[in-house]
């Protein structure tokens, strides 16, 4: 069984995130928005009205996401379905170019922000150079993916069923592959019951983490 995880938007959670993952030997990847990274940490807006969101100071990444993968979701996070033909692809090819320029290293991933995509959009994020982009489609059948650029997860990782799919997954020998954004992890509570959903995964007989390029290598 494979295991797979990418978590969006490049906030101040993801620091709790990656220690959570590493301590687990967990991987992961980050999908993130360079245009977004300002020299200081900021406020970006408020979940649900409440809990502040805080996005990563451009110094921070690096050190962030050491030894996890970064994906490309766009310079700055718009609904690509929305944009001119020139703007789409200036979004998708500077954020990759920007990431690869940060982090050292080719950036192959991609998630569609908002989850917004059509033939138009696949066919750029395709033309750019990424190898497979992220919907937020579920299925419990990752792969075969007929179309890398319309990849599908199994489901979010607060998902109600998370539990049952993945076990109906793992008694297929599939891929589990879930995703979130760190900031919906809302108090203590709450990192607790991640820690422990991690450190089950991590912990499940057969099961490896695997990195989402790999699945397409």
């Amino acid at each position: 069984m494979i295991l797979c995880q990418c978590w969006d938007d490049g906030n101040v959670d993801d620091i709790r995130v990656c220690e959570t993952l590493r301590r687990h030997g967990a991987t992961a990847s980050f999908n993130l928005n360079p245009g977004l990274h300002r020299d200081e940490r900021y406020e970006g807006w408020k979940f649900k009205g409440v809990k502040p969101v805080w996005k990563l100071a451009r110094g921070e990444l690096v050190h962030t996401y050491r030894g996890f993968l970064v994906a490309n979701h766009t310079v700055t996070h718009p609904h690509p379905k929305q944009l001119d033909d020139a703007t789409l692809a200036r979004e998708i090819r500077d954020g990759k170019a920007q990431l690869e320029a940060i982090f050292g290293y080719p950036v192959l991933g991609f998630a569609y922000p908002f989850g917004d995509h059509d033939d138009r959009v696949c066919a750029a994020v395709r033309d750019a150079g990424h190898v497979y982009a992220r919907t937020c489609n579920n299925t419990e059948q990752v792969l075969p993916c007929a179309d890398p650029m319309r990849l599908a997860s199994c489901c979010h990782f607060l998902a109600a069923d998370f539990w049952q799919r993945f076990e109906r997954v793992r008694a297929a020998d599939g891929v589990f592959y879930f995703w979130g954004h760190s900031y919906e992890i809302l108090d203590e509570q709450g990192w607790a019951d991640f820690d422990r959903q991690i450190a089950r995964l991590s912990a499940t007989p057969g099961a490896r983490w695997v990195d989402l390029p790999e699945l397409f290598a």
